[in-house]
């Protein structure tokens, strides 16, 4: 298959190029950094930023996409299912 894009370094305003299931848990950092966030059943969401700053999105919709570099997703305070995290 034919990737014309192959060549070019990645950004961080380009698209997503892997992605991997994220399990919410309040002691295990994420196996890599993120880019964004994929919600598919919207709620609650709490994170740890890269930065090390925990946050809560409140209400995420289902199907949102957020511009988020996080290295944690905690269980305790996120109703938000079926997490992806695209890099």
């Amino acid at each position: 298959m034919s990737d014309r894009f192959a060549s070019h370094a990645p950004s961080l305003t380009g698209p997503a190029s892997a992605g991997f299931a994220i399990i919410p848990n309040d002691s295990l950092d994420l196996v890599e950094i993120t880019r964004a966030v994929y919600v598919g059943i919207g709620g609650d969401l709490v994170v740890t930023m890269a930065s090390g700053q925990a946050l809560t999105f409140a209400s995420v919709p289902d199907g949102s996409v957020l511009p988020l570099r996080i290295s944690r997703v905690h269980a305790t305070g996120t109703t938000a299912e079926s997490i992806l995290g695209l890099t």
